[in-house]
């Protein structure tokens, strides 16, 4: 079994998460699970934020969505394949 996980970590949240969730829209087919976090709730909302991806798809798809969100300012993302 093998897994391909994207790991993303976007700075300044408020600023950047429409950027970063336009292109995980249009990258949609190859994402089966999502997670995200960030602290906080209501008026005390971290600018911070942290998404787990799992991805199917080629390795080359993979590899550009991992691309495409790296490039964004304020945003960080490490792509990882885990296998037994």
């Amino acid at each position: 079994m093998a897994k391909t996980l994207l790991i993303i970590l976007v700075g300044k949240r408020k600023e950047t998460a429409v950027k970063v969730q336009q292109v995980l829209t249009a990258w949609g087919c190859i994402i089966k699970t999502r997670l995200g976090i960030h602290d906080g709730v209501m008026d005390n909302c971290s600018d911070e934020g942290l998404l787990i991806l799992e991805l199917y798809g080629t390795d080359d798809q993979k590899k550009e969505l991992a691309r495409k969100v790296e490039v964004l300012s304020g945003v960080s993302s490490q792509l990882v394949n885990l296998s037994l």
